[in-house]
């Protein structure tokens, strides 16, 4: 067992050699848990408000404020178009949420997706030069029922203020109207991450993943299980960049999707569900274990594990199969069992183990792009461009069976899927603003190692003070404690 660094490298030799594969991923789990608990506890959250104006001298304050800022606001009356050359809203992002859907742990109030939505605008900065602003609202109507319109209201109201809306963990159904309503009505681009944003990190991951294995999407047969905000929209970037609805099955909470769920259709709430309910499984294959026989790809986002997904299942795949399971903060089978039972390639959404299918090598790009071009919205070709541009990436710079997707260390990937979104927006029409492909990279990169480079200075100046080695070896020996 080794001393753990800041930098938490080689978490896993930290702990006993002791421990089981098993053990040893609850431990990290309990582990990160707790660190982050005190973590957020000695800085108080993770986010704050710095000038990027100077002050040369107090007299600039009547530059900055009143009386002279009152010609920005004549300007911004006449043609509100020049709000985002005179403030700093075209690089600004809301993430909105009504924390009904927090990660794996439900609705947690609405100040209780905090943490969640600074963590967000965190990534959006640092990794995409973003700037964003935590807004967890309260949806619920006077019958004390989450009202997807308060949600509704509540953007178009804001909109004024930012170049971007990002929404986060709101329950479905509601997800699908609050984001279907808003993309169509706002003037600026409305993004829903737990859908999009991970429907195309994962339809990144995917097409790696076939190229692997060497089977074209095309042909695969493919199993999602859980038919949420994310499966839905998986399974719908999925046929839009060519796999065959005729081999795909969803399952929920009921069973499996198909035309004859008519208790799915008499809920009008959920016609995402229904519009895939007509258009897969032709075979109506009642049950999992069935689907999984052959099958190529299974895609998890459901409740979070282990053995939500069963060994048997995972022995009775196709040859060289592939599997996602990325339910948080436990995936639904541990990448090592998956592995023992013959799966080829195997991605969850953590960041310690390999293949990390996460959405955080996806928005601060694709925000980052669409703010560039000052987009109208994100349309899904665009959500596919990120995706393409996140594979070719990785393929590039080589691929392999624990290496599918570019990870966030890699800091030219954004500018890279922030360029192709940028142009993208352009071909869609959708774009206010026409710039090259390069224009977009170097003005991208520019940013993002503006924003790195500040959050460097800062730290080695002091203002923002390390972490104590003290907090990390109490969250350690409390991870090992509960673990024996």
């Amino acid at each position: 067992m080794k001393e753990l660094s800041l930098t938490l490298e080689n978490l896993e030799e930290a702990f006993p050699s002791t421990f089981t594969p098993e053990q040893l991923a609850k431990a990290k789990t309990v582990f990160l848990k707790k660190l982050s608990e005190d973590a957020h506890r000695f800085y108080q959250g993770k986010i704050q408000t710095v000038p990027k104006a100077p002050v040369p001298g107090f007299n600039w304050f009547n530059v900055w404020y009143t009386p002279g800022v009152s010609k920005v606001s004549t300007d911004i009356r006449d043609n509100n178009d020049t709000s985002f050359d005179l403030t700093n809203r075209g690089n600004l992002v809301a993430v909105v949420s009504d924390s009904t859907r927090v990660l794996g742990d439900g609705d947690c109030t609405p100040s209780g997706g905090l943490g969640v939505m600074e963590g967000k605008a965190f990534l959006m900065k640092y990794l995409g030069g973003v700037d964003g602003v935590a807004l967890c609202i309260d949806s619920k109507g006077k019958d004390g029922k989450n009202d997807p319109e308060k949600i509704i209201e509540f953007v178009k109201m804001v909109q004024p203020s930012f170049g971007a809306i990002n929404l986060e963990d709101i329950s479905q159904p509601n997800c699908f109207r609050v984001l279907d309503v808003l993309r169509e009505e706002c003037d600026i681009p409305v993004w829903h991450d737990d859908a999009q944003g991970t429907a195309c990190v994962t339809l990144a991951g995917v097409i790696n993943a076939l190229k692997l294995a060497g089977k074209k999407i095309s042909e695969v047969r493919i199993v999602l299980n859980g038919a949420g905000a994310s499966n839905t929209t998986i399974a719908r970037l999925l046929i839009t960049d060519g796999a065959d609805p005729a081999k795909m099955v969803l399952f929920d909470t009921k069973g499996s999707l198909h035309s004859d769920r008519l208790d799915i259709k008499a809920d009008t709430r959920f016609y995402r569900k229904w519009e895939l309910c007509q258009t897969t499984n032709p075979g109506k294959i009642p049950t999992i274990d069935e689907a999984m026989k052959n099958a190529d790809v299974l895609i998890s986002l459901s409740t979070p594990g282990p053995d939500v997904i069963k060994r048997p299942w995972i022995r009775s795949m196709a040859e060289k199969s592939i599997v996602f399971c990325c339910a948080n903060p436990v995936p639904e089978i541990y990448p090592y069992a998956a592995k023992e039972e013959g799966a080829f390639i195997v991605a969850t959404g953590r960041g310690d183990f390999p293949n990390q299918v996460n959405n955080s090598i996806g928005f601060p790009g694709i925000l980052k792009g669409a703010l560039m071009v000052r987009a109208r919205k994100i349309t899904d070709t665009m959500a596919i461009a990120a995706a393409h541009s996140l594979a070719d990436y990785a393929e590039k710079r080589g691929i392999h069976v624990n290496d599918i997707v570019p990870n966030m260390e890699e800091a030219s990937v954004f500018p890279h899927e922030a360029a192709d979104v940028a142009m993208q927006a352009i071909k869609d029409g959708v774009a206010r603003v026409n710039m090259t492909w390069d224009e977009a990279f170097q003005k991208a990169k520019k940013d993002i190692e503006h924003a790195r480079g500040l959050t460097k200075s800062l730290t080695e100046k002091g203002f923002i003070a390390p972490p104590p080695a003290e907090m990390i070896k109490t969250a350690l020996d409390f991870a090992i404690k509960a673990v024996q």
